[in-house]
């Protein structure tokens, strides 16, 4: 019987909620399908910080190496701790560390969820790059506190960071519906965009079978909530990744139906999976967040095991619900009955 070792980071607020309520799920999909999850949790969060100091221990990084992959809740607690301190505590190490540069995040309508649009039969991909871009780290503050005061965030683009993100958007778009949406601004970021630009269609040559678009990350903010359904993979850098992902979170009802998966595609280190939703201290410790995005996560996390029955099997239960109602509107439902739902149907 084959045995998967997760690393679980349920983080802070609800995060805790949702992570429990997948991995429920989880076991159960593995008990059925006959492989073995074997789970060590890790306290790293907002709530590790006050303790601490830090958002994980030096050694971190190194300890989730041995893991096949990593199943995240949810970080932040911006009253106690900025979200700058958490993100390049935790997050955005062990994407950089594991090399994970490709994002994606999936975007439709669950059966029987309401969303904001008319259109309804849109099914979208979106990939973002994960690693570099706007989102390095690079930069600095001097005279701070006075009149003179300069703050600098550089963006770093490399061409073999840019070239294998492009290159898995393209592999994606061939492998559904054929039709990559490249995201740029490049009439007015006439460097790093136009860089972008180029090697988009240096390697179009290469994917003939590929229909391939290139938009202004304006136009295509407006195109994913005028005409979703004309869009089927979309790649875009760190920082238009991370914005369009959450219109398409809007798009498909909110983020409690958001997944996502960082992924490490030479599978080199493991991955990670959360949903794309925060802590929400607003709602924490009500037991009403929505455990779907990260139930849908879960799913992601075993395809990318190789589980592609089981990984079925938790979209299709999840499908189930939603279209009795359960868990299609948020806070009308207890976490714990639409945990309950999905686990019956599987």
């Amino acid at each position: 019987m084959t045995t998967y070792r997760i690393a679980l980071i349920p983080g802070d607020g609800i995060g805790r909620d949702v992570t429990a309520a997948a991995w429920s799920v989880l076991q159960k999909a593995a008990d059925k399908a006959g492989f073995t999850l074997d789970s060590q949790e890790f306290p790293w969060s907002c709530a590790y910080y006050r303790e601490t100091g830090t958002m994980m221990p030096a050694d971190g990084i190194e300890t989730l190496r041995g893991f096949d992959a990593i199943l995240l809740g949810a970080v932040g607690w911006p009253a106690e701790v900025p979200d700058s301190v958490s993100l390049h505590g935790l997050l955005l190490p062990i994407r950089k560390s594991f090399v994970q540069y490709a994002n994606i995040r999936p975007h439709r309508l669950l059966p029987g969820v309401q969303g904001p649009l008319r259109s309804a039969g849109f099914d979208i991909l979106c990939i973002r790059e994960n690693t570099e871009g706007e989102y390095s780290g690079a930069g600095g503050r001097v005279h701070q506190g006075t009149a003179d005061e300069v703050a600098v965030e550089t963006s770093i683009f490399t061409r073999t960071g840019v070239e294998r993100i492009l290159r898995f958007a393209f592999e994606q778009a061939r492998a559904r519906r054929g039709k990559l949406a490249s995201v740029t601004k490049s009439n007015a970021q006439k460097f790093s965009m136009v860089f972008w630009d180029e090697i988009t269609r240096k390697l179009a040559d290469e994917y003939a079978d590929v229909e391939v678009t290139s938009y202004h990350i304006d136009a295509m903010a407006a195109r994913m909530v005028m005409a979703p359904e004309s869009l089927d993979v979309v790649v875009a850098s760190n920082l238009f990744g991370d914005i369009l992902t959450d219109l398409g979170a809007a798009i498909q009802g909110g983020l409690g139906f958001a997944a996502s998966a960082n992924i490490n595609p030479d599978r080199s280190a493991p991955s990670m999976f959360e949903p794309v939703h925060g802590s929400a201290p607003d709602i924490a410790h009500l037991g009403i967040a929505n455990p779907i995005a990260a139930i849908w996560s879960s799913a992601m996390m075993l395809d990318h095991l190789g589980e592609k029955a089981a990984a079925g099997a938790i979209i299709k239960a999840i499908e189930w619900t939603t279209a009795c109602g359960i868990g299609t509107v948020p806070g009308k439902d207890r976490t714990e009955a639409i945990t309950a739902s999905i686990l019956a149907q599987l």
